[in-house]
């Protein structure tokens, strides 16, 4: 359980950080970090971090998929972690 619970620790730490960077690099007008990317993040083990970065940078919070899919991962995240431990 230890490993599992430092897994979705780190995962969401570097969704978090990807959120903070794609939101630097779109002020900056850089090379974006594609939506695909932090999708595949958040379904991965890291929503918590996305979903934290969404609104502690303020960042694809008008974004519909964002806005909806993001917390329906977190959801099914949950779920399946309830369904696994019983």
């Amino acid at each position: 359980m230890f490993y599992i619970a430092s897994y979705f620790i780190c995962i969401s730490i570097v969704g978090l950080m990807l959120m903070g960077l794609d939101k630097r690099w779109a002020r900056e007008r850089k090379n974006r970090i594609p939506e695909r990317t932090l999708f595949v993040i958040a379904f991965i083990g890291g929503s918590l971090g996305v979903y934290i970065g969404m609104m502690q940078f303020r960042h694809k919070t008008k974004k519909f998929k964002f806005r909806i899919g993001i917390p329906m991962v977190i959801v099914l995240q949950i779920a399946i972690l309830i369904f696994l431990i019983k």
